[in-house]
């Protein structure tokens, strides 16, 4: 019924920017999202989660500093502005909305690919 759709993603020079944005479609109370990603032989990861208000965060250590989620005015839209993109970077980016305290739903992924 609800389903969830990313953009933003795409090729970026190392060093550059990407903003990658998520939306929440269909009536459906959301407690947080994030995002989490997947790069080829590796494990799925957590990279941000939000609360529904926007007042708590929480980050991979591995992109502390250098990307920002952030909720738009749409309660149901999530960004992540990602700066100082590099090698390590480069996966799969999936959006992810918590619907319930043990259920929630995942997009389809957008590739962000970091090369010069």
């Amino acid at each position: 019924q609800v389903q969830l759709v990313e953009s933003g993603g795409g090729l970026v020079q190392p060093g550059g920017s990407l903003r990658l944005s998520c939306t929440a479609s269909g009536s459906i109370y959301i407690y947080a999202m994030g995002w989490y990603r997947q790069a080829p032989g590796k494990q799925r990861e957590l990279v941000a989660t939000i609360t529904r208000s926007g007042g708590s965060t929480n980050y991979a250590d591995s992109v502390k500093g250098r990307f920002t989620i952030s909720r738009a005015n749409a309660k149901n839209t999530v960004i992540l502005q990602m700066n100082s993109l590099n090698s390590e970077d480069t996966a799969v980016y999936y959006c992810n909305a918590q619907t319930s305290i043990t259920t929630s739903l995942w997009g389809q992924g957008t590739q962000v690919t970091v090369s010069s």
